[in-house]
């Protein structure tokens, strides 16, 4: 059976510098993105972990929607095969453009601007502004020290909600995408 098509806004890295695995873990995101008929909503860059999502997305004939700041057109390079590409005045209307667009959320491996992007959404389902999942894709146990860290400020009470409730933790892309599914 064919999951229902979401938007599902895509968080990661536009560093050329990542280890190989990184970069197999985008593309295949990508590809299943694709192959399940889900859009792809994404920063709009074509270097990095952006890139490579984006390039397999398009690969198996997926929709994409890049949403990139005028700044960052030059520098990350829009990806221009993108079947949209949105150009924003600045980091924040990218973020509440991504945001407008997006049925669900996942995050790939990514730097302070990937935890920006991906804090915003825990607070806004911290505080039951929105029920779309959120969900980090655990490569090679890359966030297990964010889950750690969350998890004491759960146990010591500067966060209400278990963060379980706030975002789900995947092994791989697979088991984000079925969780997306499921629950967006």
């Amino acid at each position: 059976m064919t999951p229902v098509s979401k938007r599902i806004c895509v968080y990661c890295s536009a560093s050329r510098n990542l280890s190989p695995t990184y970069h197999e873990v985008a593309a295949q995101l990508g590809q299943l993105l694709a192959e399940r008929r889900h859009t792809l909503i994404y920063g709009g860059g074509s270097v990095g972990l952006m890139g490579e999502v984006a390039r397999a997305a398009h690969r198996g004939g997926g929709q994409i929607i890049g949403i990139i700041p005028k700044m960052l057109v030059s520098v990350e390079f829009a990806y221009q095969q993108a079947s949209e590409m949105i150009i924003t005045e600045d980091m924040r209307d990218r973020k509440a453009r991504m945001d407008a667009h997006a049925d669900a959320f996942l995050a790939l491996p990514g730097g302070i601007g990937t935890l920006e992007e991906i804090f915003e959404i825990m607070s806004l389902r911290g505080l039951n502004q929105t029920a779309r999942p959120l969900v980090l894709i655990n490569t090679g146990g890359f966030y297990d020290p964010l889950d750690e860290y969350l998890q004491k400020m759960r146990h010591e009470h500067f966060v209400r909600r278990p963060v379980n409730e706030i975002y789900y933790l995947a092994p791989d892309v697979y088991d984000a995408l079925r969780y997306v599914e499921a629950h967006a």
